[in-house]
């Protein structure tokens, strides 16, 4: 197995562009791109153009009628209706539509079939991650499902057991719908609570359908956790699923809108806390799934102070150079920043508060915090079903 690892990458993916107005702002991706060869990362990493999923991989997730409505209004935009959930506020139809959400979803399923192959170790398509997309229809900023078309693709490569981990703000709710009655998925989802965000779905007591009980775990934040409770709801949870699920393959998925300065959702987490879990699915990766692990984007909307640097951790951490937080940003990348946005770049990899301190569950709970009754929800709901102590 080749021990580096690859980053997918296509320009043609910033075509991914439902407008001016929609927060969804490719330049987001490109703007990532740039920093992670800002950092010379990219000379660490293998950097592969993905053809786009067929059609015959596309319908490993989705009905065949739903991409054909993406098929005709990708030509006609001016035709999308509301129907399929194409023409909507949160998924506006554009020219080309189906092309490039066709192309992010053939970079999650590269990445997918070069690790089960063991052309790389890890793989990272930070473009991908778009896991609202149903088999049947568009939703929250999402066309295609790659993180559920990536996992669908190792299940028809062979694949026993497919971890899936998704630690951005909103629930994961696209991949545990398409894998609800599965019981080689487990899907993981860390999120803001369904009382106070979209999708308003990811509820503790979603674990997965008969013949595939507790396989669905989610892990429901209030509104306003920090570092420190979200770091700790992670490990509090994840590491003991993952160790008795044993996945042959880790899939995760890590939006960057957890953020506190992230425009869309109420958590309160920092870039530095967002390096610690990828550093940790890195760790669980080799210790549970032989070190097989790919690794999306998803949502983040802060797309110049926080996203880009988010990712670029992530890039780094794959290739087995991680940035340290306190690197600072090349001034070339600054001015790109500002040529592309007229917004001033930030000026290091951190948001000061590496290292990120956070209590262990072994060392007890409290009853009164309400991140630890999310935790003990997530347990007592999952872990009997898994013959595991809550």
């Amino acid at each position: 197995m080749s021990g580096r690892a690859q980053l997918m990458w296509d320009e043609a993916v910033t075509a991914y562009d439902f407008g001016p107005e929609h927060p969804m702002d490719p330049v987001r991706l490109a703007l990532t791109r740039s920093l992670v060869g800002a950092l010379g990362l990219d000379r660490e990493v293998e950097v592969v153009a993905a053809r786009p999923a067929g059609e015959s991989t596309l319908r490993l997730v989705h009905r065949g009628d739903y991409v054909d409505a993406v098929k005709a209004v990708s030509a006609d935009p001016g035709a999308a209706d509301g129907s399929y959930g194409l023409g909507t506020v949160d998924d506006p139809a554009f020219a080309g539509m189906h092309e490039v959400s066709a192309l992010i979803a053939g970079q999650s399923v590269g990445a997918a079939e070069a690790v089960w192959r063991g052309e790389a170790l890890h793989a990272v398509n930070f473009t991908g991650g778009l896991h609202h997309a149903m088999p049947g229809a568009a939703s929250g900023f999402c066309v295609y499902n790659d993180a559920a078309l990536a996992i669908a693709r190792l299940l028809e490569l062979g694949a026993e057991r497919v971890a899936y981990v998704d630690v951005d703000v909103h629930h994961g709710d696209g991949v545990q719908a398409a894998f609800w009655a599965d019981p080689r998925v487990l899907t993981v989802s860390l999120h803001e609570h369904p009382s106070t965000l979209f999708p308003q779905t990811g509820w503790p007591e979603e674990t997965g359908a008969d013949g595939a009980e507790g396989t669905a775990v989610n892990i429901a934040l209030p509104a306003g956790t920090g570092d420190a409770g979200w770091v700790r709801a992670f490990h509090a949870v994840v590491p003991e699923v993952l160790a008795d699920f044993r996945p042959q393959v880790l899939v995760t998925q890590h939006g960057a809108d957890t953020h506190f300065e992230d425009p869309l959702a109420h958590l309160a987490v920092s870039l530095d806390a967002q390096r610690a879990v990828q550093v940790a699915c890195h760790e669980f990766a080799h210790e549970y799934a032989g070190g097989r692990w790919v690794a999306l984007g998803g949502g983040g909307y802060a797309v110049v102070d926080v996203v880009p640097r988010s990712w670029a951790h992530l890039v780094g951490i794959a290739a087995g150079r991680p940035v340290d937080p306190e690197t600072v940003i090349p001034e070339g990348w600054r001015q790109e920043v500002f040529a592309r946005t007229r917004q001033l770049g930030p000026m290091r990899m951190t948001d000061g508060r590496w290292p990120v301190s956070w209590a262990g569950w072994e060392a007890g709970y409290d009853p009164a915090d309400r991140v630890d009754q999310a935790v003990r929800a997530a347990r007592r709901a999952v872990f009997p079903l898994r013959g595991l102590l809550a």
